[in-house]
């Protein structure tokens, strides 16, 4: 299984951005995906997250409401699209895969995921 993280960039504050990220060589049916983000210095910190079983979706809340996380299943990719973007969201952003169910508390976890892609680099500028 790979993942390929795109839409990284410059974006002034208050601007949008959507992230994308395709897996491959698995079809996403009864998975779990999420995106974290790690800001220079910081350890990496959960974002939003979605289950393919039921398309529940979870955030963090410094998130919340401001950015959402969707699936395209014949694609077999998932969006974040970051809206009223500030600042300190300026991180690299990394999308996982979890080959399964993940109950809520575990969605936030990175040890909880079995794949990772690239990393994405989101810089806003105030």
């Amino acid at each position: 299984v790979q993942l390929q993280a795109f839409g990284g960039g410059l974006v002034q504050a208050g601007g949008s951005v959507r992230l994308s990220c395709t897996a491959s060589g698995r079809t996403l049916k009864t998975d779990t995906m999420g995106w974290f983000r790690q800001a220079p210095g910081k350890e990496r910190e959960f974002v939003a997250g979605i289950r393919w079983s039921d398309n529940n979706k979870f955030y963090t809340d410094s998130t919340k409401g401001r950015f959402t996380i969707s699936r395209d299943n014949a694609k077999n990719t998932v969006y974040l699209q970051m809206n009223s973007l500030k600042p300190e969201d300026t991180a690299v952003y990394y999308c996982a895969l979890r080959t399964g169910y993940l109950i809520e508390s575990a969605v936030k976890r990175e040890v909880s995921y079995d794949y990772w892609g690239q990393g994405t680099q989101v810089t806003v500028s105030s």
